[in-house]
């Protein structure tokens, strides 16, 4: 039975087993075959059993599927081929030895396979432990009326108010003072 083998570091050796009519792949719980990172899209692709034959589809990805470095929307999977979704990178292993010939990718149109280009290192990837679930409220603070959050109304300042309020009484105070000390003045030199 075929298998798919993550090479990603942080997931090397991770499998699945290519068992069923119909294999989804992508980052969401959803799909048969969850691969939890961040390059993978919800719904990344999907594998068909035929007979004998494991046909792959690209579902529209962002990044894209890839066979042996070539970019694919739909293709025969041989054993031994390096499967790409985004920027994790698979094996096909179907537990038996890997023939020379099945290393190139096999369009399902009839063009020629392109020769393997030199493989990319892959980046080190952050891997998400559960992944996305689009179901999932995520405990969300705003209200549907965002201008109506009391957390972006204008507040108040109560120590401008008294330090206003202190300055003017302090300054009649004085003005009265003042007054007084020139009514005393003039009225004690009489």
């Amino acid at each position: 039975m075929a298998k798919l083998v993550i090479l990603n570091q942080g997931m090397t050796g991770r499998t699945f087993e290519l068992n069923v009519d119909r294999t989804t792949v992508g980052r969401v719980e959803e799909n048969t075959f969850q691969i939890a990172d961040a390059s993978v899209s919800s719904r990344h692709a999907e594998i068909l059993l035929q007979g004998s034959e494991l046909l792959i589809r690209d579902l529209n990805s962002t990044n894209g599927t890839f066979i042996n470095g070539e970019k694919i929307s739909e293709a025969i999977l041989k054993s031994g081929q390096t499967l790409r979704f985004g920027q994790v990178e698979l094996k096909i292993d179907d537990g038996q030895s890997m023939p020379a010939a099945a290393s190139a990718p096999a369009p399902v149109s009839a063009s020629a396979p392109a020769p393997t280009p030199a493989k990319k290192p892959v980046d080190a990837t952050m891997v998400i432990p559960r992944g996305v679930n689009l179901n999932e409220d995520r405990g969300s603070i705003r209200s549907s009326g965002f201008d109506t959050n009391a957390a972006f109304s204008k507040k108040t300042n109560k120590a401008n108010k008294y330090f206003i309020i202190g300055g003017i009484a302090v300054g009649l105070i004085i003005v009265g003072l003042i007054v007084f000390l020139i009514k005393q003045a003039s009225g004690g030199s009489r």
